[in-house]
């Protein structure tokens, strides 16, 4: 079995009010329970906001180190889940079901190497 990362991309900005994220955290839990009941379940979590990001990139063998997103766009990763599926197509109907909850969020889906 192959692992593939699903990446949730979200808009810059605030998160949505209480009573609706509440209703959307219900419902990733269930597609989560959903797929640890399948076995396909590795890990998943959500992120801070992209200002909390620390980024080092190294440089003719200095590492700088700045605060922040390492650039800036509309729109950061805000959360992943990994599973193990025995295809593409496998990991597509799982990926499926958390867009459905997320919608309208982007739901990158890739395998890992090795």
């Amino acid at each position: 079995m192959t692992q593939y990362l699903l990446s949730i991309y979200q808009p810059d900005g605030p998160a949505p009010e209480p009573e609706v994220l509440e209703k959307i955290m219900r419902e990733l839990q269930a597609v989560n329970e959903e797929m640890q009941a399948a076995g396909v379940w590795v890990f998943a979590a959500g992120l801070h906001p992209p200002e909390t990001a620390t980024v080092l990139k190294a440089s003719s063998g200095d590492v700088l180190v700045t605060d922040g997103p390492y650039i800036e766009v509309k729109e950061h990763l805000g959360g992943f889940t990994v599973i193990e599926a025995d295809d593409l197509d496998a990991a597509l109907h799982w990926a499926r079901k958390v867009a459905k909850v997320l919608e309208p969020l982007a739901i990158e889906v890739r395998p890992s190497q090795g």
